[in-house]
């Protein structure tokens, strides 16, 4: 029988397949796993975790940590203080602080009319970016906004509790903001502030073409969620926001990485966590422990964080409730919302990136709007 013929060539092009496959593995891991140098001070992820945890204890000494879960939410408006002079510094925080609330009001307000939902978390996506992209906010950008407009949409609230829940929220802030004064004036006693910077020249492409399809992009995951039936679906348009910020094309993936095996892993922290008989002392200070490990990280490596922002959150938005739902089932729910939220994340960040795309659209989109404008 006569054997094929072979050429040097042929047994060269699987060993330079592989070797190219374990290049690109490399890249990816040199990505996903670097640390970056930060020179936050230590002080800082105490502070965020008095902020978010302050109003946990409180409604723990009250006996009512679902109280102290709302004001918590509002305290990661803490998250939003710049390292500028003490007067410009409370007013921003202020100002951030007023734009939660109002973000949380119409989330709560929206579950009253459930088909309000999807198109107001997309008007209020874009209208938050649109924000945030003008006035040139840093991280964690509009994130905290629209993440306290979706869980606040999905909170079983019944209509004479809506004032009070709202206010709760409102406190919540109140306490970030005091907890911000008295950081700043320890902080600036060993620092000196940075100058304000100036606001950046308002670029269509940026403000508007970004933030309407990043608004686009989080309504979108918020439809597939509740197409799909999810028990939790506020949670996929949080992770897509999360994702599609990303700076680059490359940002955006890597984050998107970062989310879902982050959050995987995170899962596993999570169900132990939440086999512990923790109590409302023990939710309260764990949000505290998982705040300072968070903010420590962070700003570092987001996957890493991302281990422990899993449990976090899970606690700031479920604890209330955990008692009614089997953690299996809402761990399981959080890792397939997270998946789903980080691919039309990834989506998404292919129409702000791709520069055929944004050629394409941008002028139709500016074409529209000066058109609807007349």
């Amino acid at each position: 029988m006569k054997l094929p013929h072979r050429t040097p060539g042929d047994d060269a092009r699987p060993a330079a397949v592989a070797r190219g496959i374990l290049a690109i593995a490399r890249t990816e891991f040199a990505h996903l796993s670097a640390f970056h140098p930060t020179d936050r001070h230590w002080s800082m992820p105490i502070a965020a975790a008095s902020a978010s945890g302050l109003p946990l204890l409180a409604g723990a000494w009250f006996g009512h940590i679902g109280f102290g879960l709302i004001s918590s939410l509002g305290g990661m408006v803490f998250l939003y203080l710049l390292e500028t002079p003490l007067q410009h510094r409370m007013l921003w925080l202020m100002a951030c602080a007023s734009a939660m609330l109002a973000c949380y009001t119409l989330g709560v307000a929206s579950q009253f009319v459930a088909p309000l939902r999807f198109p107001l978390l997309t008007v209020l996506a874009v209208l938050t970016m649109l924000t945030v992209r003008l006035y040139a906010v840093g991280p964690p950008g509009g994130l905290f906004f629209v993440m306290s407009a979706a869980i606040g949409s999905y909170t079983p609230v019944q209509a004479e509790q809506f004032p009070y829940v709202i206010g709760l929220f409102a406190l919540g802030t109140m306490v970030a903001c005091a907890v911000a004064f008295l950081y700043s004036v320890y902080t600036l006693r060993r620092r000196p502030a940075k100058p304000a910077s100036p606001l950046p020249r308002p670029d269509f492409d940026f403000v508007v073409y970004d933030s309407v399809v990043i608004g686009l992009g989080v309504g979108l995951s918020l439809a597939l969620a509740q197409l799909l039936q999810m028990p939790r679906p506020y949670w996929v348009p949080v992770s897509c926001l999360a994702v599609i910020q990303g700076a680059s094309l490359r940002a955006v993936w890597t984050k998107q990485l970062h989310r879902i095996f982050g959050t995987a892993t995170g899962v596993g922290l999570a169900w132990a966590l939440l086999g512990l008989p923790l109590g409302p002392w023990g939710i309260a200070s764990a949000v505290i422990v998982l705040t300072i490990i968070v903010e420590t990280i962070v700003v570092r490596n987001y996957g890493f964080a991302a281990i422990f922002i899993t449990p976090l959150t899970i606690l700031l938005a479920d604890a209330a409730n955990m008692a009614a739902v089997p953690a299996g089932a809402l761990l399981q729910a959080r890792l397939v919302d997270t998946v789903l939220g980080a691919f039309v994340g990834l989506i998404g960040g292919l129409f702000l990136h791709h520069e055929a795309l944004r050629r394409r659209l941008s002028p139709s989109l500016r074409r529209l709007l000066v058109g609807a404008g007349r």
